[in-house]
């Protein structure tokens, strides 16, 4: 079992690593409804108890598939994330979706109101089989999503959607509030106005990439704010390493990124130890992060993770690379 942390000022505990369920929705690949349930049950046997999903993921299949591996079992075992913001009703079936193949027949449309974000955590709870969430993220609000679309968001979270979310906690439907983003900015202006309890920050404190210590850390500290990591690997590129047709912030890796991996990776060979146990070790030993999230829809790939955690980390290399 993973060492359990606690999220913030709340009650809510989450282990240590937690998993992603993005690739169970056929992210890019398809996978299988028996090797989604066989990569859940591998998690859930190495000790991974807290499991992070979203209705953007297939337009709801990984909260379905999430909810029927997790149906029987005691509510107290484990933690639940989701994400509120995409609201999903009935639409036509499609091929492929956001980059997730074979999706569920669900329309999305964007809504952080009150109505908005009522409606995306109640089909959630019903995919999921569940009537409470242990942590419910705003999911992807800020710029980088919604370009001139924002101000508009942000005037319907801040004014009717953070109160709605307050509600639900206060009712005990919802253990703790954040945002589940990739971009830092947004955080810094939702706590100027709002405190929030934890923020999974995909990919903007990493091994790779640290722009999210010079503000958003220190003001996480200040606050009293978990951070969840994810986007340990930034696309992948601190896990597969400097090779052709890496890639980095969701796009092909630029050459100034693909030389500060190479020195990484150089670093860490000294040391006998791959680039991803490291990417893996700085996010679990920054101070103030509640979990490290690994997404993945290959058993193989979620052991291979695992087994490197389990070795030891020289602290002569965590001395040059943290």
């Amino acid at each position: 079992m993973f060492e359990q942390r606690k999220v913030g000022a709340t009650d809510v505990s989450v282990s240590s690593i937690s998993f992603g369920c993005s690739g169970i929705a056929n992210l890019y690949v398809e996978v299988s409804d028996l090797d989604a349930r066989t990569v859940l049950d591998c998690a859930w046997k190495r000790g991974i108890r807290y499991f992070d999903v979203a209705p953007h993921y297939g337009r709801g299949l990984a909260e379905v598939r999430l909810g029927k591996f997790l149906l029987g079992k005691s509510r107290s075992e484990f933690a639940l994330s989701t994400k509120v913001g995409r609201v999903l009703r009935s639409g036509p079936q499609l091929d492929e979706a956001d980059g997730f193949i074979a999706p569920l027949p669900n329309a999305v449309h964007y809504d952080y109101s009150a109505a908005g974000i009522r409606e995306s955590f109640e089909g959630s709870c019903d995919r999921l089989g569940v009537d409470a969430i242990d942590i419910v993220y705003v999911h992807d609000i800020g710029a980088l999503t919604h370009g001139s679309e924002n101000d508009r968001h942000m005037k319907d979270l801040f004014e009717t959607g953070l109160p709605e979310l307050e509600r639900l906690k206060s009712e005990g439907r919802i253990g703790a509030i954040g945002l589940g983003v990739n971009e830092t900015q947004v955080c810094l202006d939702v706590m100027a106005r709002h405190h929030l309890d934890v923020i999974l920050l995909a990919g903007r404190w990493t091994l790779l990439d640290r722009s999210a210590e010079a503000e958003l850390v220190p003001l996480c500290h200040e606050q009293k704010t978990s951070l969840v990591l994810g986007g340990i690997f930034n696309s992948g590129i601190l896990a597969m390493g400097a090779v052709d047709g890496a890639h980095y912030d969701y796009g092909p890796a630029p050459e100034d990124i693909l030389a500060k991996v190479r020195r990484l990776e150089k670093l860490a060979r000294q040391f006998d130890t791959p680039l991803a146990t490291a990417a893996m070790q700085f996010g679990l030993t920054r101070p103030g992060v509640a979990s490290v999230l690994i997404g993945t829809g290959k058993t193989s790939s979620l052991n291979r993770n695992l087994d490197a955690l389990e070795a030891d980390f020289p602290a002569p290399l965590a001395d040059l690379l943290f």
